[in-house]
């Protein structure tokens, strides 16, 4: 990558993997393209729950220290992606994961207990003056977040899209806050998303090979969950079918949440790159840009000039 890409992406996510999960192969496949990326993650993760037996003592409930561990992981899952450019909002250890607990209705809600300074607790102007701060230095045309639920209604991710959405427009203001740089208005905002049709044809191949365990209770002619899509109201697909090895190790570094037997690599075994070498978004800002046959943008720039996004 070029020390000054013409275009750069800025992603905001809320815990280590979030990012993989979403967006891996769009930030391998612009990476490799020599485009700008930039994450930024809002906490380390301490809350989350530890998948390796060997690891369960770095649990939040019992001696400790998750979220240096997952510093390691992301920086490995990183490197997967051909990403140099990650860092922690505030820095790292600035904001704590909230944790959180599971509603009824199967998405997530706030924990009974969150930490002093849990990332859903921040102060949203603080929050999003840190943000502010990057998105002036790196100049992004496209930043990418999560929408106004969270994807399922985990509070970190809620924030997370508060805070990106806050930190937009008061980077965009040139008497706001000059110590932190020129004023930068970013031209397009997505949220990330997974495709209806994606996932029930995914769902319906998982059955059909006799998979009955892998996202379980999920009928692929029935409800889904809140994080999938109307295909209606995406507006953009980015094939990166040649880069889903690189997000597939980069899901694979993040050993402490994501096992090779779960549910992202039963749907990599079963349906190959159909579903993961394909990320979807939802438009939150900006126009629309040229449409490929499918009817979707399929690049995040679509419709940009290099310039776009404007200097104060």
């Amino acid at each position: 990558m070029s020390a000054n890409p013409a275009q750069r992406l800025l992603l905001v996510h809320a815990h280590p993997d979030d990012e993989s999960i979403g967006q891996g192969a769009t930030m391998a496949k612009y990476a490799a393209e020599g485009r700008g990326v930039t994450l930024v993650t809002c906490t380390a993760g301490e809350m989350g729950e530890v998948l390796v037996p060997d690891l369960e003592h770095l649990a939040a409930d019992r001696d400790g220290g998750l979220g240096e561990h997952r510093r390691g992981e992301l920086a490995a899952a990183m490197a997967a992606l051909g990403v140099t450019d990650h860092r922690f909002l505030g820095g790292f250890g600035r904001y704590h994961d909230s944790g959180m607990a599971w509603h009824a209705d199967g998405h997530a809600i706030a924990a009974p207990e969150t930490p002093d300074n849990a990332f859903s607790r921040a102060d949203l102007t603080e929050a999003a003056d840190e943000l502010v701060a990057v998105i002036r230095e790196v100049r992004p045309q496209v930043l990418v977040t999560y929408d106004q639920f969270g994807g399922y209604g985990h509070p970190d991710h809620v924030q997370a899209h508060r805070v990106a959405t806050y930190a937009v427009a008061l980077a965009a203001v040139p008497s706001y806050r000059r110590d932190l740089g020129a004023a930068w208005d970013v031209a397009k905002v997505y949220w990330g998303a997974m495709s209806e049709s994606r996932m029930r044809a995914g769902l319906r191949a998982l059955r059909d090979s006799g998979d009955t365990t892998t996202f379980e209770g999920m009928d692929p002619d029935g409800p889904l969950p809140h994080f999938v899509t109307a295909d209606e109201d995406l507006a953009a697909a980015v094939d990166a079918g040649d880069f889903v090895d690189h997000k597939m190790a980069a899901l694979a570094a993040h050993a402490t949440q994501i096992t090779t037997d779960g549910p992202f690599f039963a749907l990599s075994n079963n349906v190959g790159s159909a579903v993961w070498g394909t990320e979807f978004y939802r438009l939150a800002k900006g126009r629309r840009g040229p449409v490929g046959p499918d009817g979707f943008e399929t690049d995040l720039f679509a419709g940009l000039d290099v310039a776009d996004g404007a200097e104060g």
